[in-house]
C-alpha cells in the first residue's frame, strides 16, 4: 500500500514548478488557475522571486499547495493514475493537510487556494513580528522536547509544535521562552537546538487569533469526503468525516503536528511507500521514523512518468 504526502511551509524555492509547467500543459493550467483564483501572479513569484516575497506566509502556502496539486494532477491526469487505486492515505503537513485534502477532492483548487492566503494571511497576523520564535531541537525525542519546554515556559508560552521523527522535535512560542530553549537544550540531552527563520510561532497557543478566522472561513466551505482516507495531523488517526476534518484544520493551527506517529500509524495499517508529491523534505523524516519504509519524492516530469509508469 502507498501514502501520498504534501509537504509544509519551507519547502518554497525560487524556481519552483517551471520546469513541470514548461513540460506539461496540466501544470501550466493549474498555476493559472490558482493565480485566478486568488487575483494575482504568484506563478510568476514562484518562477522569478524575489525570494523574501515568496518566503512571506500568505505567498508561500498557496504556492507550496500549488505546487504540490500541478504535480498530483500530472500524475493523476496526464499519467493516468487513479487515487483510489494507487493510494490508501494521503497526508499533508501543517499546510500540505490542505493540499492533501484537494488532492483527495475534498475541496476544489480555487478554495484550497484562497483558504491558505487567508491562513497565511492570520497566522501571521496573530503575533507581532519579534514576539513569537520557533527552534527546532536535533536528537531529541518527543519527552525530551517537552521536557525543555517545560523547563524553558517559565510563565510564558513554550509548547511542541512538530513531533516530525524519532530526532527531530520542533518548539513554538514566546520568543523569550525559545531564546531559553536553546540555551537549555544541550544541557538537558538533545544534540543541539537551531533557531528557525520563520516570520510567526505557528502551531502553538499564540496563534489562536489565527484558530478563530479558519473556524470562520471553514464554516462557509462545502467539505466533501475524501477519496481516501486523511490521516490528520492532530490525532494521528485517520480521517474521512467533513465536519470531522473542518475541526481538525482549526484544532491543527494552535495543535501539535503528530507526524512521527501519522507515519507509524500508516505503517502500521500496511503502507509500505511513502511518496512525496512535490517536495523533498517529508522522505528523511519517513526514514527515521519507518526504516523499512520505500521513499519517493516526486518534483519533475521524469519523476511523475517514471511513478506513472511503474503503478500502471
Amino acid at each position: 500500500m502507498r501514502a501520498f504526502l504534501f509537504p509544509g511551509q519551507g519547502s518554497q524555492a525560487v524556481g519552483m514548478g517551471g520546469g513541470l509547467a514548461s513540460a506539461s500543459r496540466t501544470a501550466k493550467d493549474t498555476f493559472a488557475e490558482v493565480d485566478d483564483a486568488l487575483g494575482q501572479n504568484l506563478f510568476k513569484l514562484m518562477c522569478s522571486g524575489p525570494e523574501e516575497q515568496l518566503r512571506l506566509t500568505e505567498n508561500a502556502q498557496p504556492a507550496i499547495m500549488a505546487h504540490s496539486l500541478a504535480v498530483f494532477r500530472v500524475l493523476t491526469i496526464d499519467g493516468r493514475v487513479d487515487l483510489k487505486k494507487a493510494a490508501g492515505f494521503v497526508a499533508g503537513h501543517s499546510l500540505g493537510e490542505y493540499s492533501a485534502l484537494c488532492a483527495a477532492g475534498s475541496f476544489d483548487l480555487a478554495t484550497t487556494a484562497n483558504l491558505l492566503r487567508l491562513r497565511g494571511r492570520a497566522m501571521q497576523e496573530a503575533v507581532p513580528v519579534g514576539e513569537g520564535a520557533m527552534a527546532a531541537l536535533l536528537g531529541a525525542d518527543l519527552a525530551l522536547a517537552q521536557k525543555i519546554a517545560e523547563a524553558a515556559a517559565e510563565g510564558e508560552v513554550c509548547t511542541v509544535a512538530n513531533d516530525n521523527d524519532p530526532s527531530q522535535v520542533v518548539l513554538s512560542g514566546a520568543k523569550n521562552a525559545i531564546d531559553r530553549a536553546i540555551e537549555i537544550a544541550k544541557d538537558m540531552g538533545a544534540k543541539r537546538a537551531v533557531p528557525l527563520p520563520v516570520s510567526a510561532p505557528f502551531h502553538c497557543p499564540l496563534m489562536q487569533p489565527a484558530a478563530e478566522a479558519m473556524a470562520d472561513a471553514l464554516s462557509y466551505v462545502v467539505v466533501t469526503p475524501p477519496a481516501v482516507p486523511l490521516m490528520a495531523n492532530v490525532t494521528a488517526e485517520p480521517a474521512t468525516d467533513p465536519d470531522t476534518i473542518r475541526n481538525q484544520l482549526v484544532e491543527q493551527v494552535t495543535g501539535m503536528v503528530r507526524w512521527r506517529e501519522s507515519m507509524l500509524a500508516m505503517a502500521d495499517a500496511g503502507v509500505e511507500e511513502f511518496i512525496e508529491i512535490g517536495g523533498k523534505v517529508l522522505g528523511s523524516m519517513v526514514k527515521r521514523t519507518v526504516a523499512d519504509a520505500k521513499v519517493t519524492s516526486l518534483m519533475t516530469i521524469e519523476d511523475i512518468e517514471a511513478l506513472a509508469k511503474e503503478i500502471a
